[in-house]
């Protein structure tokens, strides 16, 4: 079955840095757009990244551009987050997701069906 995993969460400073990792088992990964998301005490699930699976393209939410960088390894089946300069307001459980086929926003939780079960990230001193 699909299965997503993530891992690389944390507690880390003001602008410290974390890699996030979801790897995936239970499908052709490499048809499959990934994203990540997160979601703090209170609010709605948000699109932090997406990287799509026919070119790689990336797409980022503008709270995190210049800060976060995502790439995919298929030869891994596995996506990475990597999270610099981090502040406080990135506190949040940070989730993957993936899909076949993305027809509006890929930044958009309610466009993907498949979702890892959350890795914790604490930004604090």
């Amino acid at each position: 079955q699909v299965q997503l995993v993530e891992s690389g969460g944390g507690l880390v400073q003001p602008g410290g840095s974390l890699r996030l990792s979801c790897a995936a088992s239970g499908f052709t990964f490499d048809y499959y757009a990934i994203g990540w998301f997160r979601q703090a005490p209170g609010k709605e699930r948000e699109g932090v990244s997406c990287i799509r699976s026919s070119d790689g393209s990336t797409y980022y939410a503008d709270s995190v551009k210049g800060r976060f960088t995502i790439s995919r390894d298929n030869a891994k089946n596995t996506v990475y987050l990597q999270m610099n300069s981090l502040k406080p307001e990135d506190t949040a459980v940070y989730y993957c997701a993936a899909d076949l086929m993305i027809y509006g926003d890929f930044l958009d939780p309610y466009e993907y069906d498949y979702w890892g079960q959350g890795t914790q990230v604490t930004v604090s001193s």
